[in-house]
């Protein structure tokens, strides 16, 4: 099938729908308290594609009608996921988010503590004010699962020698169970049975998995500005897809080898090349890609299962522009 390319064209079936989340999350950052107002408004001003919201809207109009309890679910979400991000900034020690400073590097570590917490009573509040509770299970479900991803990943990244299976157990947690919570809660919101809303929470589950796998790849991109691969994940001694399948394939000596390389020598830009060409050498690249079009085949096989329409045709189109992305 033909695929639509751009993310405008991509929203056109709930344009209208989204501009009714956009209101209700800007009223929900908002507060009489200045100092929090003032944040909230930066906050705001960063805010990203609204991709997030975009499935969950297109999940209710592939499965039922849309009123409002979409409109809650994307804000619930959002709301939610901004509280992780800004608590996450904390957490990293990052003073950047998408090119801006991060709000912990502009107001401190205890207001950006206590803005996660306001955004996540906000969340909270928003779903018990409507009694919107199969939404805010679906949700919170995803939250924990996140927070368990993070820890276990960073127990398991001292050792920088993760089995494949513990890597997707780690991006499904971590990075997946979001994108699942959006579809599913886009399902229950437009009143889907509970098959229905399982089969959009798998759906979100794999689409999840395949984009962490293209972010994996971008470490390993040549076609940036500067025409070389960037290594971020690398210096960060993250453990990639490409990176696990080199030390798979790797003999015993060599495996302690690169190991060691990104343990003590990670800052080290020729160092990090040498293990670049490696892995492209391995085939890891190719590897990852494959596995990611897997997923995204797998994802996009489920929605077979729906009748043809714009919505599907939306989501259809949202996952290849996910996992096609330049950046």
């Amino acid at each position: 099938m033909k695929y639509l390319t751009t993310l405008d064209e991509i929203k056109q079936p709930v344009a209208g729908h989204l501009a009714g989340f956009e209101e209700l999350f800007s009223n929900s950052l908002k507060s009489p308290i200045p100092l929090l107002n003032l944040v909230l408004r930066y906050l705001y001003r960063q805010k990203g594609k609204q991709v997030r919201p975009l499935f969950v809207y297109l999940s209710a109009g592939m499965c039922g009608e849309i009123g409002d309890r979409p409109k809650r679910a994307a804000t619930l979400i959002e709301l939610l996921h901004t509280a992780t991000l800004v608590h996450d900034d904390v957490v990293d020690d990052s003073y950047r988010r998408r090119g801006a400073f991060s709000i912990n590097a502009l107001w401190k570590n205890k207001v950006a503590v206590l803005l996660g917490d306001y955004l996540l009573a906000k969340g909270l509040l928003l779903s018990l004010d409507h009694d919107d509770f199969d939404l805010l299970k679906i949700v919170s479900q995803a939250t924990r699962e996140m927070s368990e991803g993070e820890l276990m990943q960073m127990e398991k990244a001292r050792k920088l020698d993760i089995s494949e299976e513990v890597y997707f157990e780690i991006i499904r947690k971590k990075t997946a169970s979001l994108i699942a919570s959006c579809c599913m809660a886009g399902a229950a919101s437009a009143g889907a049975p509970a098959d229905t809303q399982e089969k959009m929470r798998l759906f979100g589950e794999y689409v999840g998995i395949a984009f962490q796998i293209k972010d994996d790849l971008f470490d390993f991109d040549k076609s940036n500005l500067s025409g070389k691969p960037s290594g971020i994940d690398l210096k960060e001694q993250k453990m990639t897809l490409p990176i696990i399948y080199l030390l798979k394939n790797s003999t015993y000596v060599e495996k302690r080898s690169i190991i060691h390389t990104i343990k003590r020598h990670h800052s080290d830009p020729v160092s990090v090349k040498k293990i670049i060409e490696q892995v492209i050498a391995s085939g890891g690249i190719d590897y990852a890609r494959k596995c990611m079009i897997s997923y995204r085949q797998k994802a996009i096989s489920l929605l077979s299962g729906f009748p043809e329409s714009e919505y599907r045709t939306s989501l259809e189109s949202l996952v290849m522009f996910a996992t096609e992305r330049s950046k």
